[in-house]
């Protein structure tokens, strides 16, 4: 370059360049800065006291002119955040009758009502990730609507559930997505891209992915400690939230209340060797509600809040759920902490709030339209509804169906006898918001009926069984009731068999007074259909033996009813499958604190014949499988191989097949389980008609923890790739050399 053009580049910069940023009274408000750049100026500018209140979930800085809370808590301890597993809560039966209200529409002590899909284990009953990923879409647009119309709650989002229901008396196995990590990872993946939206830039909503780690026994989960070795960790309980960091991008989790091998989760060194280390995470931290305290009072891991204060802080928390504030100071002033770690912390919440434009100009920002001033309330557009009703209609399990008894012929029955409490309610569990509408079973069966098919309702009893004895079908409801309905702070489940949050279940049969009424009215009417709302699996041998069709769906869904009348009817034809192993008896389980799942949890370690094995589900039509075919006959380091077969509808009725694919390590000379899901696909198959499916298979998906060398080892062995309709029912197979 001539020295005069270098001169007037020199000059033309000096004189435009701030003229080009005058506009921005900060440079952080300038998003063409990189990111650290605006970090840092952000933190510059920020005194003591501002950052302190950033480590908690008020994320606002009015001095400075960041908003990134309403004005008002969306839910007692939620500030900033909103609670997502199923749909957003703004009120309902864990977060009050109300919440805080703000101006305008739903001023004062108001409920917002949003749209309520099933619970996450219906969800993940589906094994359809594109169908969470809606599903969280409309969560995040719903959140920001509600922030943006309302000033109320926030953008990060706490959903979805990354643990692992490795055992069904676990009281929040309701929220999991299963008990396979691949699959609950896959899961995961779907809902985080959900909730934070596809624009490059921006986020819609931040997911807060919970709880990490190992987090799956309610009884004394503030103070017990997860134990088992480190290829464990890698290779099961980290595996979701792995996934869900990795191939999602998520940038904000949870820190579970319990410890994993004697460690609290709210002060371990795997926040930061293990997530920032390895996985790259680098944004938002929460502890759990009380997590600092019960470090002291329940693990008596710290002598006190002060120590727990900074040991949370140094192990990477940047988020504190509960009262925080007095402990901090204190450790900065005992010099346990210093100013310099809180501003290293606070680089993560920093970059969570700038990809949700918290710090820009918000018409820069593509979401910021997402208002009462021009869009309609989203909760009551008909593709919400639309998307509900699918999703819930892809839940639905059917377990058995002797005889073709489902689906029912309306043009062949005159009566129908609708029996059980659990028939007339849509039950909402301790994160469910409010649903603007819930159609219980038996609104849904009588609107799908109309005039045509008299229905009798009776909750139970001696009604019950006459109504069933003088009916051409009995369907009975039975299931859980997920916020156990008399719950109190000393006395939270009114049955051994019940579990929520807090509280693991004691049993896994069905109430006694439940297996009566299924028993007395199948005794009245053969043609009897069990339908379980529920949100664990139950040991219904009984059942099993003698009810010809039975049917799995889970709680909460506003559209419930009709869901589970068009599959009822046929209008719908079935594919959900199970999650989760359903054991024959509560003996088949490995004491509930063992978490070594290699001592007979899951189906990849399960101990003799379970009631229902993990993948299962029937269809009204069947499915033949041939033609099983791998692209390579060999797969090396870093590469990986198609797997294809075909699969062909030889029913009368068009469905969906959920083919899944297993692997089995044939000579490895390291522990392996028995069977291993590193694939699946639903597809439509219309009735006479022929798919042919692909599923890929990485090598890096069949590595193994070596936990002598700390990495991720390759083994040269056999590998056996099975594909099926469930961990217990394969079709074909085929066997790869490992190079």
């Amino acid at each position: 370059m001539k020295p005069i053009k270098a001169v007037m580049v020199i000059f033309l910069f000096a004189v435009i360049e701030p003229l080009l940023f005058a506009q921005y009274k900060y440079p952080f408000r300038n998003p063409s800065l990189p990111t650290d750049q605006r970090i840092d100026n952000v933190l510059s500018l920020l005194t003591l006291q501002e950052k302190i209140d950033l480590l908690g979930k008020n994320l606002n800085v009015p001095r400075l002119g960041i908003k990134g809370s309403g004005k008002i808590d969306s839910a007692p301890g939620s500030s900033g955040q909103f609670e997502g597993l199923h749909g957003i809560a703004m009120g309902g039966i864990g977060w009050q009758t109300h919440s805080p209200g703000g101006p305008g529409r739903w001023g004062g002590n108001s409920t917002i009502p949003t749209t309520q899909f099933p619970q996450p284990i219906g969800l993940g009953e589906t094994w359809d990730p594109g169908l969470l990923q809606q599903a969280a879409a409309q969560e995040g647009y719903e959140a920001r609507f509600i922030f943006q119309s309302v000033d109320r709650g926030g953008l990060v989002v706490r959903a979805p559930n990354a643990d692992l229901a490795r055992d069904p008396r676990w009281g929040r196995f309701e929220e999991s997505y299963g008990e396979d990590p691949y699959l609950a990872g896959t899961m995961s993946v779907a809902f985080v891209k959900g909730l934070q939206g596809d624009n490059p830039q921006y986020w819609l909503t931040a997911s807060l992915v919970k709880h990490f780690l190992a987090n799956s026994n309610e009884d004394g989960r503030t103070g017990s400690s997860s134990n088992f070795d480190s290829q464990l960790l890698h290779e099961y309980y980290a595996v979701p939230f792995r996934m869900a960091i990795e191939q999602g991008g998520a940038d904000a989790y949870m820190a579970a209340f319990n410890a994993v091998n004697g460690i609290p989760m709210t002060a371990s060194p795997l926040l930061k060797s293990l997530t920032m280390n390895k996985w790259g995470f680098d944004g938002m931290i929460d502890t759990d509600r009380d997590a600092l305290g019960n470090m002291v009072t329940d693990h008596h891991y710290y002598p006190n809040t002060v120590e727990a204060a900074a040991g949370a802080i140094h192990a990477g928390i940047n988020q504190f759920l509960s009262s925080y504030q007095t402990d901090v100071k204190s450790a900065l002033q005992k010099k346990l902490i210093t100013e310099a770690d809180i501003d290293q912390n606070l680089q993560g919440v920093l970059r969570v709030m700038i990809r949700l434009g918290f710090l820009d100009t918000p018409a820069l920002v593509p979401y910021t339209q997402i208002n009462a001033d021009h869009v309609p309330v989203p909760w009551d557009q008909e593709t919400s509804k639309t998307l509900v009703l699918h999703s819930t209609q892809e839940s639905i399990v059917l377990l058995k169906n002797s005889n073709h008894l489902l689906p029912l012929n309306i043009s062949s029955i005159k009566s129908i006898a609708v029996i059980g409490s659990q028939a007339n309610v849509v039950h909402l569990d301790h994160y469910s918001g409010t649903p603007p509408f819930a159609v219980t079973p038996l609104q849904g069966i009588q609107s799908k009926v109309s005039s045509r098919v008299e229905v009798r309702y009776s909750a139970g009893g001696n009604e019950a069984v006459q109504l069933a004895r003088t009916s051409d079908v009995a369907i009975v409801v039975v299931g859980n009731r997920p916020a156990c309905n008399k719950r109190t702070d000393t006395f939270p489940c009114p049955d051994a068999t019940e579990g929520m949050e807090t509280v693991d279940r004691k049993q896994i049969n069905l109430m006694p007074e439940q297996e009566k009424l299924i028993q007395d009215v199948y005794a009245a009417n053969p043609r009897t259909i069990v339908v379980l709302v529920s949100s664990f699996p139950y040991t219904i041998d009984w059942e099993k033996q003698h009810i010809p069709s039975i049917l799995h769906m889970a709680n909460n869904s506003e559209e419930e009813g009709n869901a589970l009348a068009d599959v009822l009817f046929g209008d719908y034809n079935p594919a959900g499958r199970l999650t989760a192993t359903w054991p024959e008896s509560i003996s088949q389980l490995p004491r509930m604190m063992d978490y070594n799942i290699r001592d007979g949890r899951t189906y990849m370690y399960f101990h003799g014949s379970p009631l229902f094995p993990f993948g299962y589900g029937l269809s009204y039509t069947k499915f033949a499988y041939s033609n099983l075919r791998t692209s390579s006959s060999n797969l090396s380091l870093d590469k990986q191989i198609e797997v294809s077969l075909q699969v062909k509808n030889i029913g009368q009725r068009s469905g969906d097949e959920v083919v899944q694919m297993y692997v089995r390590h044939i000579d490895s000379k390291v522990s392996r389980p028995e069977l291993e899901l590193e694939g699946f696909k639903r597809v439509y198959v219309p009735a006479g008609q022929t798919k042919t499916i692909e599923i890929p298979l990485t090598a890096k998906s069949l590595m193994y923890w070596n936990a002598s060398q700390e990495r991720w080892s390759l083994e040269k062995d056999k590998v056996k790739i099975m594909v099926g309709s469930s961990s217990r029912d394969i079709k074909l197979s085929k066997v790869i050399q490992i190079e």
